[in-house]
């Protein structure tokens, strides 16, 4: 059977998939891993233990002493031995104190409480279970043993053995002991430490902490502190180191429970981003970059890139650590929110030598954030934020500076590491472990699609889509929302892209402070949203499908601090590069929160409330209290939260009279309502299903790769510029470290934390990486830049070109498929 490869009907994919991506087999059960071993079933498909008929686990060593147990009433015999670790066995019945009473004759162990230890007990019945039970001196009457005439002789031999150990107590006692005694003074100091750490360690209280609970229960955090759980909508939160895959934990009573379906279109998504947390951005974390800024002369920090430049690795890692917290997730859920928005650099899997930034322990946190969001039942928006190259050239994409994601002569390389990381991320998140917490992956934050082109864009969407699909391996339903950012081409032109494919959403950022800026006061502009969204998120829910605002903000001109980067200046002010018109004075203006009277406050609440309902399903822009830092001495870069009383709990379109319209009602395009979220099982994944076959969309491009790749004055054919080959092992991101908190009991079992890698049957290729012979530029080059020429070597180059050229050809007359 031909491959089939990432595409559809029209849609002929980016030349950056991988060379020789298998068939994916449907239906079939994985390989066994080389070196797997013979194992036998230990638990039915409903999860109960086989046992043999005397109730021994298969599998499991046989106990020293099995004598079988024929205890029932008629009372024919009786087990020889009773495991003490039986507690919940005998001592429920009538007849136990027949075997745990002190003055039982049957309890020879009476000295020594039943349950006590987990030595076994061994009782005087008879091996013989036919025989019936006797008791005391009949017993022993009924079978004395005879009289010996070698009684003589037993006494002798016992003589001569205590002899023996006499004589060799002495030796010991006078040799070996006295030898040893040196050393074991020497050491004395050390032992007894040791002996007294051991001593307090064990005699360390065992906290007794609760898994579950409610508005007004006490939470003990991850780093063994504990808090009040505040919730007064009804959520319930869980977390139990033996059981730390629940996933019964609620947000609020109207949001489904983590172990529930969650309908697009009927529960709407109230979501926070925490932004600057792990991609960080000036305006979010203004203290953080000035503090390192505080500490040279040389560099000027603008960017993640320059902040590791200037010595900032301790300062982030710290930032990773205290900026956002466990109680944070509380309080989302506390506020009435049900997502969070969760930027992650590619960083985070990988950083190539020279490329600067802090490789791969943002994955870590975002690991806690996982499990800080399982704990009070928040779902997550995974959004992958920075690429290798940058594909917008903002400081949130890593660098400051040229974007260089399928623009400009690293284009098409930069972009076939780009899906690789995507494809890495989805394998890890379609795991059973996780899926049912991250609900939505944002394949690309804000591409620069008016430059790069939305033909090429989408070629690269579809790709991304594949990717994500491919690592569900079980149908459709699983894995998460395929989130597309619309490239700032707005929705409307996104209409009838991948009609009635598996859970594909769009992703808007609507600001009004990146655009024309007025003097008008907040309190004449609380209906702005309604008027410039409603409609339009509307129309995008009839024609494209689920739509969700992933950035929006409550800020209205760009005065923030950092707001438009390090020394950039506002629109506002005059200041910025290509203005010149003066609105007023920031600080006076809009800053000035600490002396806003009531009017203001209420009317930043109506603006708020007002974008909740024009978006309809949205994601606010900045996280609660830990949102921003300070921008200097004892003044916050914008007003906290509650300076504007911001809005907890659902709101609707009755809310206030800002004139949005009614909210659409489902089904969406584009969103087939998804299974509820699967448990992690033992016993295998659900039966994989057949892929669908998908239309795509209307007025498609060509079919095979794209012609050319943009350039900043100029294109350039795909077939001249750098790309790499699938010719590496592929990552696979691990899972964390389930611990107790300091103080609780330890988990009495290990859970599985899973592989990594969702379809190991179904997605077997390559990761992408450099062609030996072939010559390469810097990924943050620019697209003013010539791609290197010659671009490979002789040999390398033919056969790279008769490479592309049976690709094309050999999908010339196939059908690509949009994988489940």
């Amino acid at each position: 059977m031909a491959h089939v490869p990432p595409g559809g009907t029209d849609y002929a994919p980016l030349p950056l998939t991988h060379d020789s991506e298998p068939t994916r087999l449907y239906n079939a059960p994985p390989s066994p891993e080389p070196g797997a071993q013979f194992a036998i079933p230990t638990t039915d498909h409903d999860g109960m233990p086989y046992t043999d008929d005397m109730g021994i686990p298969l599998g499991a060593a046989q106990p020293r002493f099995i004598g079988r147990a024929l205890y029932d009433d008629g009372g024919a015999g009786m087990r020889n031995s009773i495991a003490s670790s039986h507690q919940g066995g005998y001592p429920s019945s009538d007849r136990a104190s027949e075997y745990t009473a002190a003055d039982s004759v049957y309890n020879l162990n009476a000295a020594k409480p039943y349950t006590e230890g987990g030595a076994y007990h061994d009782e005087p019945g008879f091996f013989n279970a036919d025989q019936p039970i006797r008791r005391g001196n009949e017993k022993r009457a009924a079978y004395a043993s005879p009289r010996s005439r070698r009684k003589k002789l037993w006494w002798i031999v016992g003589g001569v053995l205590l002899l023996v150990i006499i004589a060799a107590a002495v030796l010991y006692f006078a040799v070996f002991k006295k030898k040893n005694s040196s050393s074991s003074s020497s050491d004395n100091k050390s032992s007894s430490s040791s002996s007294s750490t051991s001593t307090s360690s064990s005699s360390k209280p065992v906290v007794a902490v609760a898994v579950t609970g409610s508005d007004g229960s006490t939470v003990t955090a991850e780093d063994g502190s504990t808090f009040t759980y505040t919730n007064s909508f009804g959520g319930t939160w869980y977390w139990d180191v033996n059981d730390p895959f629940n996933n019964g934990a609620r947000p609020q009573s109207w949001s489904p429970a983590l172990n529930e379906t969650f309908t697009p279109g009927v529960n709407k998504v109230r979501g926070v981003n925490i932004g600057g947390w792990l991609v960080t951005e000036p305006f979010i974390v203004p203290a953080l970059y000035q503090s390192v800024q505080a500490t040279t002369t040389s560099i000027t920090v603008i960017d993640e890139y320059t902040l590791m430049q200037a010595g900032g690795q301790s300062a982030l890692e710290d930032h990773y650590a205290t900026f956002i917290t466990e109680q944070d997730f509380m309080e989302i859920a506390a506020a009435g929110l049900n997502f969070v928005r969760i930027p992650l650099p590619y960083w985070a899997i990988q950083v190539l030598d020279g490329e600067g930034f802090l490789g791969n322990v943002a994955w870590t946190y975002f690991l806690k954030a996982i499990q800080w969001a399982r704990k009070y039942g928040l779902r997550i928006n995974l959004d992958l934020h920075a690429l290798p190259g940058s594909q917008n050239g903002w400081n949130h994409s890593g660098r400051l500076g040229s974007f260089n994601v399928l623009y400009g002569p690293m284009g098409i390389a930069n972009a076939q590491r780009s899906l690789d990381y995507v494809r890495i991320l989805a394998e890890f998140i379609s795991q059973p472990e996780y899926s049912p917490v991250i609900a939505m992956f944002g394949v690309t934050n804000e591409p620069q699609g008016n430059s790069i082109g939305q033909d090429v864009l989408s070629r690269y969407y579809l790709q991304a889509y594949n990717n994500v699909r491919l690592a569900s391996g079980t149908g459709a339903g699983n894995g998460p929302y395929v989130s597309f950012h619309d490239g700032f081409f707005g929705p409307a032109q996104w209409s009838g892209f991948l009609p009635n494919a598996d859970r594909a959403s769009l992703d808007m950022h609507p600001y009004l402070c990146f655009g024309g800026q007025s003097a008008d006061p907040i309190t004449s502009r609380t209906s702005q949203p309604c008027s410039s969204w409603g409609q339009l998120f509307n129309d995008t829910m009839s024609d494209f499908g689920f739509i969700v605002a992933g950035e929006w903000s409550n800020a209205v001109t760009d005065c923030g601090t950092y707001v438009n980067g390090v020394g950039q200046g506002t629109r506002y002010e005059g200041t910025f590069a290509g203005t010149s018109q003066v609105f007023g004075n920031c600080t006076t203006d809009w800053l000035d929160w600490e002396n806003w009277d009531a009017g203001t406050k209420q009317a930043y609440m109506t603006f708020a409330k007002s974008s909740m309902d024009a978006l309809q399903v949205s994601c606010d822009f900045l996280l609660g209290r830990a949102s921003t830092g300070s921008s200097g001495p004892g003044k916050s870069a914008t007003p906290p939260p509650d300076a504007s009383k911001r809005p907890n709990g659902p709101t609707s379109s009755a809310s206030n009279k800002a004139g949005c319209p009614p909210t659409r009602a489902p089904p969406l395009a584009n969103a087939a309502t998804p299974t509820p979220s699967r448990a992690p099982s033992p016993h295998g994944k659900p039966a994989a299903r057949a892929p669908a076959k998908y239309p795509l969309p209307h007025s498609p491009p060509s079919h095979g790769p794209p012609p050319s790749i943009a350039f900043a004055d100029a294109t350039s054919p795909v077939a001249s510029l750098p790309s790499f080959t699938p010719s590496g092992t592929p990552i696979t991101l691990p899972g964390p470290t389930i611990t107790p908190a300091s103080g609780q009991p330890s988990a009495t079992s290990s859970a599985s934390v899973g592989s990594g890698w969702e379809n190991t049957s179904g997605d077997t290729a390559g990761m992408m990486g450099p062609i030996p012979g072939c010559s390469y530029l810097d990924p943050w080059i620019g697209s003013s830049v010539s791609p290197p020429s010659p671009l490979c070597t002789g040999a390398t180059r033919k056969r790279e070109k008769r490479r592309v050229e049976e690709w094309v050809e050999a999908r010339a007359t196939e059908v690509p498929v949009l994988r489940r």
